[in-house]
């Protein structure tokens, strides 16, 4: 029996997420090269950052309007973080009250992590341990959050797709100190060029799944994703590659104060589905969209990106 297998009591889901509003938003030229979703628009840089404040703050009321508890801090003017808007590449929360902090591959991104922000979580929260991997840039190896990783919590599995920001190193790191399973695996989009960030591909819910397992090319590996998908219990909806590029993969599964699922995802990703698919999503809760067309397209970025999961303890609970 796998060892994830075997740990229990924390939840897939979380009602609260963390969003960071941006101070100077833009399509960030050191990250083009390994995020071919990037850098579509043609709109100047202020006129991508108002876009961007407009769709934000959409995202933001749509959420809150479906009974999530939206957190959300302010980017700072200086330094320049035009990826500011994804804080879910710099940070995760986890149940047992640690925070991990990541390792990021262009030089910009690292300033985004805060400890002003940290503190501030633990003025609500308790946070036992603050992990920090960002030590391993010193050796040019990253893993960018819950970007680079797409974890079952429940049953303790980080699915990780290798890239440039998505190495080893640090991905075996992080599973010995938070004690989960590894499954790597390589994935590529519809013209071979590899996948950025595992979250584009794949979403994991409490008891379905969404993947473009198409993007996996070797047999093996794909298999071996979905055969450990099916084996936590999760049913699958498979995604194309069109779906794939249209960030249909970059949905995020949470749970409001009533208990409630609630599906978060783009517009344009929504768009995408069929019928069938979309009768599939439906019926495991609520879906929340927002147009956010601009922050796909300047940033290669979508509703997932933007989420960064609350999952710590209150002050004062045991654990």
């Amino acid at each position: 029996m796998h060892r994830a297998m075997t740990i229990a009591n924390e939840s897939q889901l979380t009602s609260t997420v963390m969003m960071v509003r941006p101070a100077g938003f833009e399509s960030n030229p050191l990250t083009a090269a390994s995020n071919r979703f990037q850098g579509k628009s043609r709109a100047s840089p202020a006129e991508q950052h108002e876009a961007a404040l407009r769709e934000f703050d959409g995202l933001v009321v749509a959420l809150r309007a479906a009974g999530i508890d939206v957190i959300v801090f302010d980017d700072t003017p200086e330094p320049h973080t035009p990826d500011a808007i994804f804080p879910n590449n710099w940070i995760s929360m986890h149940a047992d009250g640690h925070i991990v902090l990541y390792p990021m591959e262009a030089e910009n991104r690292r300033t985004e992590r805060r400890t002003d922000i940290v503190e501030q979580l633990g003025a609500r929260w308790s946070i036992t341990e603050v992990i920090d991997l960002s030590g391993h840039e010193a050796n040019g190896h990253y893993l960018e959050g819950t970007g680079s990783m797409v974890l079952d919590r429940a049953h303790r599995v980080a699915y990780a797709c290798v890239s440039s920001r998505t190495h080893l190193d640090p991905l075996g790191d992080f599973a010995q100190r938070l004690g989960y399973d590894v499954v790597a695996f390589d994935a590529v989009d519809g013209r071979g060029v590899p996948v950025y960030h595992t979250n584009v591909l794949l979403s994991i819910g409490e008891e379905l799944a969404v993947i473009c397992d198409v993007a996996i090319p070797r047999d093996d590996q794909r298999e071996a994703v979905l055969g450990r998908l099916r084996e936590t219990g999760h049913a699958i909806l498979h995604l194309d590659h069109a779906q794939l590029d249209a960030f249909a993969g970059n949905m995020l599964e949470l749970c409001n104060a009533s208990g409630e699922r609630v599906i978060a995802m783009s517009q344009q990703a929504w768009e995408s589905l069929d019928a069938k698919q979309r009768d599939t999503i439906n019926a495991n809760g609520r879906v929340v969209t927002a147009p956010i067309d601009t922050i796909e397209a300047s940033a290669g970025g979508s509703v997932r990106c933007m989420l960064a999961e609350v999952h710590l303890p209150a002050q004062g609970a045991s654990r």
